[in-house]
């Protein structure tokens, strides 16, 4: 009898089994199952019952037609799978077959006991193999049969309309084969609000009855089937002039109110209808427009915007304010007739644009309007078109700060030619005044040339308004290269000096190559730092950025340094000597010069300001005395003679002291030589010896009004407004000079005498309050070294010479002082054999410091 077999091969089977059925039912109908599957996607995506009736039969009897055909092809194809097959691929995993075997019979030696004992042992042993046979999984791939994978876009578009399809569309597919007009009349209706607020369209047909709200402008869609007279649309919230039509097969309005929504007919219904009304944008500005730190002339606003559906736009206009311009000089002519500015604010690139914040920033260095009072207007719009109220703010339009007198005078000239051509001939004749002596006006004789060349263009024949804009861009580069070229230039050959010293360096150079590429760098850097300080007086708040910004360096430390270098390359310690040249190049790069000496620097302007006090005095009594000599006719001759005498020595004595402090300006040479040579030709060739120094001095006042102490201070900002005031009387009293008017310029001098007086005094009171500061500072510090409160430092306590020391380091002793010159060549030299000694090393290292602490005082 055949054994049978075990249980778990029994279950493994019958596993076989099934996974044949399912492979040979797959591989022979899945073209049967992928245009079923995309069937009933198209069904439930594309909607049929809306389809036209040819197009519900047209895919109906292709559909059917896949369907017969891909099943007939399945029945063909597919074969039955059997017992036998299912036992052959179990038993196709062994090479014993145990299955197989256990059906086997023997076919001898069956009445022989040890053939029979044989047998058994082998069918108990294909029992054992047989119970660890495991069901085998069906092959499904069916990837060789479908290449282009038709089947997965099946899967695909029946899971799309499993997803995003209406199983309704199914239901109504039979009525809509039949035609609408088999079910009688019919309607659907839905409101789509506006593609910008990003809401959803509103089926009205599951909204019966209900209030609805739906933004402003929505657009109300109805469809009728059927016969479209059975129905009439009531309707108040659109702009219709009548609330009730005779309806078109077809029917669309705009919501733009609330108001009620019925369709009157088979089935009808109403709404409610509340219209959510779109507002216009609003734009709030974060503080007033400023000018952008670090670039001049960059105007930069920060604001705020919001829209309920978002802000799709915005822009700042920008008019003259007219009423607020200062109507004198170049500007009282007429202006040209200018278009306002127009720019487009930023707007978020991504993200929401319903509330946001952005900053605009543009540069007006070179506008016509730069400097003046204007009217700037922000705005924002959105998708409807609806313009919010604008914010309007009035300020001085931005404007790069020039500190040289004459890059100045070219930017206002620059200014009048923008503002009107009228101003040519003004123009000109001022050019040609700065003009007249350029080899001492201009630093680059270059410059000088292209003013002629500015001018030539300007006195032309065919010059007209078509021109202007040329010409106001070459006075911008003139005054460019006036206000910068001397910095860029010190910059450069900072630049050449250290890599001809690096060189020099890597190459191995001789000691007199590398001394003689010293000095040049020294050279190099002085002129930079000269340059430097001129074009960067020092503003309120400098400090304080310096310390947080960047890295500070002192000119003494930049000599330590270079004092430093040479040694190194004296010793021959070049690698060494390298990396300290690349930190004194990094230093240079990212320059902030610590303004160390500030007590010192406003002490010498006070001297200055001082000394053109006197001269100013000295200047008021020789026009006092003129003008007794004209009152004084009889002995005039006489009289004249003598004061003549006497104004020729004043003349040099005031020579020599505007000498030491600018450097024996042209103008006041010129003024004085002429007032020496030709002060015996009458009087007016005295009053105008007289106007020319009255010139001198104030332009020595404007050039000593550059980086005064006390910035931000109120007793600074005192001092710098006298200052203003003096040097305005100045400029009249010489205008009196120049016309003999001598009573009205001693007036205007006696006034100048006074505002100079009153600087001075707020001036020394703002010194005294940054000294004062200093000396808290001070306090600190020598906490800091272990010294009790109140205890005085030594090295603060006297100066060099032996004299004590005020609170910023300066010597408050006022009486049997030795002029200035000789004060200053003393110091000079003194200073010399202090820097000699402190580099000798042969010396203490505490003599070293006390010399070294000598030097910083």
């Amino acid at each position: 009898m055949t054994p049978r077999p075990p249980a778990k091969a029994r279950r493994a089977l019958r596993l076989t089994l099934l996974g044949l059925w399912a492979e040979r039912v797959t591989l022979a109908f899945w073209p049967f199952f992928a245009v079923a599957l995309a069937l009933v996607g198209a069904a439930l995506l594309f909607a049929p019952n809306a389809w036209a009736l040819e197009a519900v039969w047209l895919v109906s009897i292709l559909g059917g037609l896949a369907l017969v055909a891909t099943a007939l092809r399945g029945c063909w194809v597919f074969r039955r799978p059997r017992r036998g097959d299912a036992q052959a691929r179990l038993d196709a995993q062994s090479v014993d077959r145990p299955l197989a075997a256990l059906q086997d019979a023997p076919s001898v030696g069956s009445d022989d006991p040890a053939a029979a004992a044989i047998w058994h042992a082998h069918q108990a042993r294909m029992a054992a193999a047989a119970a660890k046979a495991k069901a085998q999984a069906p092959d499904l791939r069916v990837a060789r049969f479908d290449p282009f994978a038709l089947r997965y876009v099946a899967v695909l578009l029946a899971l799309l309309g499993g997803l995003f399809g209406s199983v309704s569309a199914l239901r109504d597919v039979s009525v809509t084969a039949q035609g609408p007009a088999d079910s009688g009349p019919s309607w659907e209706a839905w409101i789509q609000p506006p593609r910008y607020t990003g809401k959803p369209t509103l089926y009205l047909n599951d909204l019966l009855g209900q209030t609805v709200a739906v933004p402003e402008w929505s657009e109300v869609q109805f469809r009728f089937y059927g016969d479209a007279a059975a129905f009439d649309v009531a309707e108040t919230i659109s702009d219709r002039k009548d609330g009730a039509d005779t309806v078109p097969q077809d029917q669309v309005f705009r919501v733009t109110q609330s108001g009620r929504l019925s369709v009157n007919g088979p089935r009808g219904a109403d709404w409610i209808i509340d219209m959510q009304p779109d507002l216009p944008p609003t734009i709030t500005l974060k503080d007033a427009p400023s000018g952008r730190r670090g670039t001049p002339g960059v105007l930069r606003q920060d604001f705020a915007a919001s829209d309920d559906y978002g802000v799709t736009g915005g822009q700042i206009l920008l008019t003259l304010h007219l009423d607020e311009v200062d109507r004198r000089h170049g500007l009282a002519v007429a202006p040209f007739a200018r278009d306002p500015y127009l720019s487009v604010l930023p707007l978020p690139v991504s993200g929401s644009r319903a509330a946001f914040e952005e900053s605009f920033a543009d540069d007006f260095s070179k506008h016509p309007w730069a400097g003046l009072p204007v009217r700037i207007a922000f705005s924002v719009t959105d998708a409807l078109g609806q313009e919010g109220a604008p914010t309007v703010v009035e300020q001085i339009l931005p404007a790069r700060a020039f500190f040289d007198p004459v890059a100045k005078a070219l930017i206002e000239q620059r200014r009048d030619i923008l503002w009107s051509d009228r101003n040519a001939v003004r123009l000109g004749q001022i050019l040609r005044a700065i003009s007249l002596d350029a080899d001492e006006v201009f630093r680059d004789p270059e410059d000088g040339v292209a003013l002629k060349g500015i001018i030539d263009r300007l006195e032309a024949q065919d010059f007209g308004p078509d021109q202007v804009d040329d010409l106001a861009e070459d006075l911008w580069a003139l005054a460019i290269e006036v206000e910068d070229g001397d910095l860029a230039d010190a910059a450069a050959a900072l630049e050449r000096a250290e890599q001809k010293l690096e060189e020099a360096i890597r190459n191995g150079a001789s000691p007199e190559d590398i001394q003689r590429l010293m000095d040049e760098l020294r050279q190099a850097q002085r002129d930079y730092m000269r340059e430097y300080a001129e074009r960067n007086p020092p503003q309120p708040g400098q400090q304080q950025q310096q310390g947080q910004q960047g890295e500070e360096v002192t000119q003494d430390q930049l000599q330590e340094m270079m004092d430093r270098l040479e040694q190194l390359m004296e010793e021959g310690r070049m690698a060494e000597a390298q990396e300290l040249l690349e930190e004194i190049q990094r230093l240079m790069d990212n320059l902030q010069v610590q303004e160390a000496q500030n007590g010192q620097q406003g002490q010498q302007q006070m001297q200055d300001l001082s000394e053109t006090l006197r001269d100013q005095q000295e200047l008021s009594d020789e026009a006092f005395r003129e003008l007794q000599d004209r009152f004084n006719q009889p002995q005039q001759g006489q009289q004249q003679q003598g004061q003549q005498q006497q104004q020729g020595q004043q003349g040099q004595q005031g020579q020599q002291q505007q000498g030491q402090q600018q450097g024996q300006q042209p103008g006041q040479q010129q003024g004085q030589q002429q007032g020496q040579g030709d002060g015996q030709d009458g009087q007016q060739s005295l009053s105008e010896n007289l106007a020319d120094r009255q010139r001198a001095l104030r332009q020595e006042l404007q050039r000593q009004q550059r980086g005064l102490p006390g910035a931000g201070t109120e007793a600074g900002e005192e001092g710098r407004r006298r200052l203003e005031d003096a040097g305005e009387a100045m400029e009249r009293a010489e205008r009196d000079l120049a016309e003999g008017n001598l009573p009205g310029a001693i007036e205007n001098q006696s006034q100048a005498i006074e505002n100079l007086r009153e600087g001075l005094r707020s001036l020394g009171e703002a010194m005294a309050q940054e000294q004062q500061q200093g000396q808290g500072e001070a306090q600190r510090e020598g906490e800091a070294d272990g010294r009790q409160p109140g205890q005085p430092n030594p090295r603060d306590q006297v100066d060099p010479t032996g004299r004590a020391l005020g609170l910023n380091g300066n010597s408050t002793g006022q009486d049997d002082m030795l002029p200035q010159e000789e004060l200053r060549r003393r110091s000079q030299e003194l200073a010399e054999e202090i820097r000699r000694r402190s580099g000798e090393l042969d010396r203490s290292d505490d003599e070293r410091q006390y010399l070294e602490r000598l030097l910083e005082e």
